[in-house]
């Protein structure tokens, strides 16, 4: 099989291309993706791509893989960045590595390389099967805190059907095994946290660079008694509890005005009356083409662990209505709802209300 394998530099990619290696048979070529901001926006702070090549040539020169750098970075901005800047500016709360994963990773980068390639494998925590209709299924790793289904909630079909994923049925702790017992030159770097295109610049950062600041009032929603100041409602999401700045609470974001430029807060003891159980997403995606036959699933509302048991009703429009078995203080409109029926991850939508 001819293999293209994505290494960032990490633990789970480069285990990921060994357990390849020692499968034999195999015809791989390694990629580092080059994305946009690593240099244009290296001020703002550490961009890990040098520190990511130095691992990433040691790995491939240890098991003699050749390695090929692909530049993306007018991808990056043509098809991520630009769409989570316009999300931020109209107050929403968008999921780019979602968008990293369709886009990019299994997008941009399936255009770029040979169309021999068989497999692209990736150091992702998911699993894919083939059905006995012929449809590929995206399923969950068995490691539920560092299973990333919800980052692959929206590949197609053809995306499915090309998507290698070595490590998917591994705990991380056996990945951490594996780093130490083949010696690799990058077995105790850390993960890398955040978003996928910001390396170690931080999201405020990040956002402030483009979209500015913009002071407004904090307001609490039950008295309408001013708390305090933020610098940009696009700092801001539903459900956020740290980085308020005030005192006496924990105080939560409940919601966010734009035209006026106000965050609303509640305390955590009348948090309540602003919890939600109901949930409108649009551009659903189903990774089968299909609305699912059984509309008792489970969703994640945000990457974590946690699934809540929901009822579907199809709207029409690619829109599906969600009734939720319990009451949630962090639905965040802009943000991904993902559809899991069992261990499989059904797809995806953005939440509308």
């Amino acid at each position: 099989m001819k293999i293209a394998m994505l290494l960032s530099g990490g633990v789970d990619s480069s285990v990921a291309l060994r357990l390849l290696k020692e499968e034999g048979g195999h015809e791989i070529t390694a990629f580092y993706l080059k994305i946009w901001l690593e240099d244009e926006l290296a001020f703002l702070g550490e961009c890990p791509w040098e520190e990511d090549m130095q691992y990433v040539r040691a790995v491939c020169e240890e098991l003699d893989i050749p390695l090929q750098v692909v530049p993306l970075q007018k991808e990056y901005m043509d098809r991520v960045v630009s769409y989570v800047l316009a999300e931020l500016k109209q107050g929403r709360t968008p999921s780019p590595d979602i968008l990293c994963n369709e886009r990019i990773k299994f997008g941009a980068f399936f255009d770029a390389i040979d169309e021999t390639y068989d497999k692209v494998a990736t150091g992702h925590y998911a699993q894919v099967q083939e059905n006995e209709e012929g449809i590929f299924e995206l399923l969950r790793a068995p490691d539920p805190v560092k299973d990333q289904t919800y980052f692959l909630s929206s590949l197609s079909q053809a995306q499915l059907s090309r998507a290698l994923f070595p490590i998917g049925s591994l705990m991380k702790s056996r990945v951490r095994e594996l780093a130490e017992e083949y010696d690799l030159p990058n077995k105790v770097r850390k993960d890398s946290q955040g978003i996928c295109f910001l390396g170690k610049i931080s999201y405020p950062d990040f956002v402030r660079f483009h979209l500015g600041e913009k002071q407004g009032d904090i307001i609490e929603i039950e008295t309408d008694e001013k708390k305090g100041e933020h610098k940009g409602v696009w700092f801001h999401t539903i459900g956020q509890r740290s980085g308020l700045g005030l005192s006496g609470g924990p105080w939560y974001v409940v919601k966010k005005d734009l035209a006026t430029n106000i965050v609303y807060i509640s305390h955590k003891n009348g948090l309540e009356d602003q919890l939600r159980d109901e949930v409108t997403v649009n551009t659903v995606h189903w990774t089968s083409g299909k609305f699912p036959k059984n509309t008792n699933l489970k969703v994640k509302l945000r990457h974590g662990p946690q699934l809540v048991e929901a009822r579907i009703m199809d709207l029409g429009e690619s829109r599906v209505f969600i009734k939720l078995a319990e009451k949630d203080k962090g639905i965040a409109p802009g943000q991904s709802c993902i559809f899991y029926d069992d261990l499989i991850c059904l797809g995806r939508g953005v939440i509308e209300k």
